[in-house]
């Protein structure tokens, strides 16, 4: 991760760069996450994902952890639009 993109590997081998919001560390776990945009698409879809200090991502997040992940985003937004 350099700045505030990324690249990451589809599933069929391409590569594709998004923006990154924000990182935030889960005190309790000690687990790293990153919320990010597709900067080709359109939409306000924001992705979410775990990452080491290698930079390597797991988007594999449980429910519980997509949760935290949502309630992060939204006090994101609401401090950004105060």
């Amino acid at each position: 991760m350099q700045d505030n993109h990324m690249l990451i590997t589809l599933e069929d081998g391409t590569t594709k760069e998004m923006e990154i919001l924000f990182t935030f560390d889960d005190d309790a776990t000690n687990i790293s996450y990153v919320l990010f945009t597709d900067l080709d698409e359109e939409s306000t879809e924001v992705y979410a994902a775990k990452y080491n200090e290698e930079g390597d991502l797991d988007m594999d997040l449980t429910p519980e952890e997509m949760e935290m992940c949502e309630e992060v985003l939204g006090a994101f937004s609401d401090e950004q639009e105060n």
